[in-house]
């Protein structure tokens, strides 16, 4: 039996950036240190952190001075606005690609052209977003949603950062046929881009899939959703205590595609459960990295 683990998987360089900050303030000394909100979203490194002294405060209006660590998701502007008003020291953790996107919203805003933002409402990254929208953005979570717009003689459209590359493509599609000109911004990132064809290419080679990380994860999920739709046989579990024997059952190849911020460790315990059900059943293994 083969085990075969997905290209590029790990955390990303965003996710290691926003551990680094926050480590290196905990270190600092002076006060107490939280985030605005979970670092990110993976139920182990949060424990880690609350471990080391660092909790998660949900809003600003929690904060009574002491360092606060903006997540990697990023936050509204008028987030960081109240922090200071609460006299915090602001450390800004949010990924370089969400900033970037940040600026590209607040600049798309400015001008007469609609901005259509295909995300997941309620996901931390495209509340910041569309606080940098000042109230001129449109949300869109599906095809159906692009369609039902009304047709105008401009617009622009974007992703948050963690998006399905396909069902952007389809979005697209869909606002095509309702605009005159149509901007397009493939603001999805790159990273998570090559994480999700690297999934698909797996899941198309093997007879299980397990897609390991944090279930409020938004890249984790979209990289579900890719392999689900090519492998019926793909579970998505947070760590190796969600595999069961049930889903082995009768694969001689099994695939692993973690999230960007899914802890080496936490994919090297869900391979070692495998492992140990195979030699527990005297099978011939394989392992491929």
């Amino acid at each position: 039996m083969e085990i075969i683990i997905a290209e590029n998987t790990g955390l990303c360089y965003g996710v290691q950036r926003a551990l680094k900050i926050v480590r290196r303030a905990r270190g600092a000394g002076g006060g107490p240190v939280m985030t605005l909100g979970d670092l990110i979203h993976n139920p182990r490194v949060i424990a880690d952190l609350e471990r080391r002294g660092v909790r998660s405060v949900a809003s600003p209006g929690d904060v009574h001075g002491g360092t606060v660590i903006i997540r990697s998701h990023g936050v509204p502007p008028e987030d960081r606005r109240r922090l200071l008003r609460r006299k915090a020291e602001v450390v800004d953790a949010t990924c370089p690609i969400v900033k970037g996107i940040q600026e590209l919203v607040a600049g798309l805003s400015r001008t007469n052209r609609e901005v259509v933002l295909f995300g997941n409402a309620g996901h931390p990254e495209v509340r910041g977003l569309l606080g940098y929208g000042r109230g001129r953005v449109v949300l869109v979570e599906d095809e159906a949603e692009a369609r039902a717009l009304p047709w105008l003689k401009a617009r622009a459209v974007l992703a948050q950062s963690t998006q399905d590359e396909g069902l952007f493509g389809r979005v697209v599609a869909a606002l095509v046929e309702r605009t005159g000109e149509l901007a397009v911004h493939n603001t999805i990132c790159r990273s998570a881009r090559t994480r999700q064809r690297a999934t698909a290419e797996l899941a198309a080679r093997v007879d299980v899939m397990f897609i390991v990380g944090g279930k409020a994860s938004s890249n984790t999920a979209k990289l579900f959703g890719v392999s689900k739709r090519i492998l019926p046989r793909t579970y998505f579990v947070e760590d190796a205590a969600g595999i069961r024997p049930a889903m082995l059952r009768g694969a001689k190849s099994i695939g692993i595609s973690g999230g960007a911020s899914t802890p080496p460790e936490v994919l090297r315990e869900a391979v070692a459960k495998i492992e140990t059900r195979i030699e527990h059943k005297n099978q011939r293994e394989k392992r491929v990295q």
